[in-house]
C-alpha cells in the first residue's frame, strides 16, 4: 500500500509542475522580450537568498526525486500484479474479452510504454531548450529564439505532439487513479466517479495549454 501511496504522491507532484511549466509556456505568446524576461527571473528569483538558479535546482532535484520514486514504484508493482496474475511462461491469465484469448488492461498499453515515450522526450526537451545541446533550426543564447527555432521544424512540432499525446494518456488514467489511491473516489465505478471529469479536464488543460504554442509557431500565428 505504501508503494500506491508513493505513486500517487509523486505523480500529483509532477501534475502540479506540469500545470507551471504549461504557464510559462504560453509566455512565448506574450514575445521575446516577456518570455527571456520570464525565463530569467526563474534564474534569479530569491536572490540574494537563493543563490543563481536556486529556485530551479530546488525544483529539478524535488521533480527529480518524484519521477524515481513514481519509476520504481511503477516497477515493483507491475512485477507484483505480473505475478498476481498468474504469468506463466510468459503469458497472462486468459480470458474472452480479448480476441487473442489474452486479458490487457488499459494500463498496460498506455502507462507503461507511454511512460518509455515521455522520457525519452524528457531526455530531449532538456538537450534541448534547458542545456542548450542540441539546436534544431538554429542555436541563440534567447530562449524565445530556441522555441520558436525549433517549432518552425514539422518534424518537431510532431515529435512534441505524439509524446504529449502519451502525456495525456498517462494523466487521464492517472489523475483518476492517484486521486483514488489517496482517498477521494466515493463511487461503485469508475464511470459514475466523478474524480473521472477532474481527470479529463485537467488532462485536457494540460495537453491544450502544452500544444498551443508549438502548432500557433509551426503556423506562424504566434505573434
Amino acid at each position: 500500500m505504501a508503494l500506491k501511496y508513493a505513486m500517487a504522491v509523486s505523480g500529483l507532484i509532477m501534475i502540479g509542475y506540469l500545470l507551471l511549466h504549461m504557464y510559462g509556456n504560453l509566455k512565448v505568446f506574450a514575445g521575446q522580450e516577456a518570455f527571456d524576461e520570464y525565463a530569467h527571473h526563474l534564474r534569479t528569483f530569491g536572490e540574494p537568498m537563493l543563490p543563481y538558479e536556486g529556485l530551479l535546482w530546488i525544483v529539478r532535484v524535488v521533480l527529480l526525486v518524484a519521477i524515481l520514486v513514481h519509476i520504481y514504484a511503477v516497477v515493483v508493482l507491475t512485477v507484483r500484479n505480473r505475478k498476481a496474475a498468474g504469468y506463466a511462461g510468459g503469458k497472462r491469465y486468459h480470458s474472452k474479452q480479448n480476441r487473442t484469448g489474452i486479458q490487457r488492461s488499459y494500463a498496460s498499453f498506455t502507462l507503461r510504454w507511454g511512460g518509455v515515450v515521455i522520457l525519452a522526450f524528457i531526455v530531449y526537451h532538456l538537450l534541448h531548450l534547458t542545456a542548450n545541446v542540441i539546436h534544431p533550426g538554429g542555436e541563440s543564447d534567447s530562449p524565445y529564439q530556441r522555441v520558436v527555432n525549433g517549432f518552425e521544424i514539422w518534424w518537431v512540432v510532431v515529435g512534441y505532439t505524439v509524446a504529449m499525446l502519451a502525456v495525456g494518456l498517462h494523466l487521464w488514467h492517472g489523475i483518476w487513479s492517484a486521486l483514488t489511491t489517496l482517498g477521494g473516489n466515493r463511487s461503485a465505478t469508475r464511470i459514475d466517479s466523478r474524480l473521472t471529469g477532474i481527470a479529463v479536464v485537467v488532462t485536457l488543460v494540460i495537453i491544450i495549454g502544452f500544444l498551443l504554442p508549438p502548432w500557433a509557431i509551426l503556423l506562424g500565428l504566434e505573434g
